[in-house]
């Protein structure tokens, strides 16, 4: 049973989060973690890299989308920051004037980390499937797996999952073939 002195967590108390920590309202409760240690960091940044041109631009490939590194999403009193997002430019064909994204992303990618791990998976993607987000990317740079959920219903069907150094095309991104040793390595 839920404390009833307890307070949900608001907007002023992520705030009040230290700059070196990463702070989310989840469920109502204000969680924090440190900002990603070098494998995630280094996962994190070269899958947008490998996203940005061909989706973002259009440069080498079909274009169409809004890719951003950890945008805020301000959704139903939630708060939460993937490490990357993306909108199809048809629902959001610029960005907004706000800091926050209300508007939630037709595809999330969470990297994986022994601090986040069970929050990403157990109370992040339940979110995503209530806004609908079509797809979630789970990225484990330890383990250097990638995991493609897309979304069925009211939750999550498996599309996928590779590992190690193999090519792959996946969902929503089929149109570009990503070498998964690159997420790995320097």
């Amino acid at each position: 049973m839920a404390d009833p002195a307890r307070r949900p967590a608001t907007f002023d108390d992520l705030r009040e989060v230290p700059t070196h920590l990463v702070g989310e309202i989840l469920n109502g409760d204000l969680v924090t973690s440190p900002r990603p240690a070098p494998p995630h960091a280094q996962a994190a940044s070269s899958l947008s890299g490998e996203l940005y041109a061909p989706f973002h631009r259009g440069r080498g490939g079909p274009g169409g989308w809004i890719i951003l590194n950890e945008p805020e999403l301000h959704l139903q009193g939630d708060a939460l920051v993937p490490d990357i997002g993306g909108w199809r430019r048809e629902r959001m064909p610029s960005l907004p004037s706000s800091s926050a994204f209300e508007l939630a992303p037709d595809w999330v990618c969470e990297v994986l980390s022994p601090s986040t791990a069970s929050t990403d998976r157990a109370v992040k993607v339940p979110i995503y499937a209530r806004e609908n987000v079509g797809h979630v990317w789970l990225v484990d740079p330890l383990l250097q797996t990638l995991e493609v959920l897309r979304l069925d219903g009211a939750g999550y069907r498996l599309a996928g999952v590779w590992r190690g150094d193999v090519v792959v095309e996946c969902e929503p991104f089929e149109a570009l073939s990503i070498r998964l040793a690159d997420l790995w390595s320097a």
